[in-house]
């Protein structure tokens, strides 16, 4: 998982609306009403299709120079960000059921306690593993 950025070509339809493709990345396309959600749909659809390249173990395209993309009058080149780690994070937050074993005294301390045992091996496997 990585932060990556692309540029993506915006056309102004007729309609005012705007359309999004990544030069680089196939079949990675969105648009929307406005400018702003243009930009929130690219950022969205380049994470998620990024993000499944990497699942599949698939080659993540190059990425182009901004300045070596042919326009056309209606359009504009915009580079976009993502982070396919927050991605994952944020889209893939479901909980598995792990089990593990303590020593006995432990467990009836941290019980007598109310330790949320759950909350603390997420605490320690964060901490463990440098992740925010």
């Amino acid at each position: 998982m990585a932060k990556y950025v692309y540029p993506a070509i915006f056309t102004r339809e007729e309609n005012g609306q705007y359309s999004v493709n990544f030069p680089d990345v196939e079949s990675c396309y969105t648009g929307g009403d406005s400018l702003v959600e243009a930009l929130e749909n690219a950022k969205d659809v380049l994470c998620m299709t990024l993000y499944d390249l990497e699942k599949e173990s698939k080659d993540i395209p190059n990425v182009s120079d901004i300045k070596s993309i042919s326009l056309k009058i209606n359009e504009f080149a915009n580079l976009i960000e993502c982070d396919t780690e927050f991605y994952k994070r944020y889209y893939e937050n479901k909980s598995v059921k792990k089990n593990c074993t303590l020593p006995y005294w432990l467990n009836v301390i941290a019980e007598e306690n109310n330790i949320n045992f759950s909350a603390v091996l997420q605490e320690a496997l964060k901490q463990k593993l440098n992740i925010c």
